[in-house]
């Protein structure tokens, strides 16, 4: 058991760690996807990788909320569940459905993103099971809950339906990349990351805690990055990509 001070050392920790991160993140390319690189070490199936690395995060955070001492309330239950929800589709919808057949990933980046994932549901885990966010009943029709839902909604939708067009982009069998077209598209190179920000933002709002909002940082600091990787890859490659698109944030980034 770590005592409230302890974890909030840790928590400020975390917060600090995403703000010095940025900067680097934004000069060094992540190399998996379309960014694939053989120079960060052994590499492995991309789709296998996704599931390993995003799929131990619902049980990592059903670890921290329910070995929890804080009495668990209805609302605690939503704000684990919602995470838990987000994660299952990532880590077993969404890598199901993509079609990336003969594409890697190194083990390396694996590794590092199950630790991200560990540290992440550590802090909201923890924070759940111990700290806060067992609101009682009324905390259903305060503002922060209801503007967060509805962030939260927002986001799910954009990132989903971004997802099912680029999806739809291949046919079985297809490897190649087209330029994707309709919807936030048309404004944005990435409205699929885009959508996971707003997600995570609206997660934050509803949640009205340091632990959320730390996630939501880490969300931006992480997606921020790699939207202007796909933007400047779009660029290079596709000499008719429209100019006028932004990479992540409508007419702004």
């Amino acid at each position: 058991m770590i005592n409230p001070q302890t974890y909030y050392y840790i928590l400020y920790a975390w917060i600090a760690l995403a703000i010095v991160s940025f900067p680097f993140l934004l000069k060094q390319t992540a190399p998996y996807g379309r960014h694939a690189s053989s120079g960060w070490g052994p590499m492995m199936d991309n789709r296998l990788g996704w599931i390993i690395q995003e799929g131990v995060a619902p049980f990592f955070i059903s670890y921290w909320f329910f070995t929890g001492t804080l009495p668990k309330t209805l609302m605690s239950y939503v704000l684990y569940g919602l995470y838990v929800l987000h994660y299952l589709y990532r880590s077993f919808v969404y890598p199901l459905r993509i079609r990336t057949t003969g594409k890697k990933i190194p083990v390396l980046i694996v590794v590092l993103a199950v630790l991200f994932n560990f540290c992440n549901t550590f802090v909201i885990g923890y924070y759940l099971g111990n700290i806060g966010g067992n609101y009682n009943t009324d905390y259903f029709v305060s503002f922060p809950f209801i503007a967060g839902v509805l962030l939260f909604g927002a986001g799910v939708y954009i990132n989903i339906r971004s997802d099912n067009i680029l999806i739809s982009l291949r046919r079985p069998g297809e490897t190649g990349y087209q330029i994707p077209r309709g919807f936030l598209f048309e404004k944005i190179s990435c409205p699929n990351l885009f959508g996971e920000i707003v997600e995570w933002l609206g997660y934050a709002v509803m949640n009205s805690s340091l632990a959320a909002f730390s996630f939501s940082l880490w969300t931006a600091v992480n997606l921020i990055p790699r939207a202007l990787d796909h933007h400047r890859w779009y660029l290079q490659k596709f000499p008719d990509y429209p100019p006028h698109r932004k990479a992540v944030i409508p007419y702004i980034w």
